[in-house]
């Protein structure tokens, strides 16, 4: 399954909106998604599963690529 990661780069500053950046990322689970990002410096807001419908919307943006952990 492939998971949308909301998260800001700097886990020591106050999580601003406008500073949000996403990455797509393969996993199984929620908590393997945790896993595999454990050792990246970055602060998790949102873990989003994508499927059907959804999947295929954000494949259509030219930022869609699968993090390769």
């Amino acid at each position: 399954m492939i998971f949308k990661v909301f998260y800001q780069e700097n886990p020591d500053e106050v999580p601003v909106r406008e500073k949000t950046k996403t990455l797509y990322i393969e996993a199984e689970s929620e908590r393997e998604v945790r896993q595999k990002l454990q050792g990246h410096t970055m602060n998790i807001e949102y873990i989003q599963p994508l499927e059907g419908a959804h999947l295929e919307y954000e494949k259509k943006n030219p930022d869609f690529k699968v993090l390769e952990i």
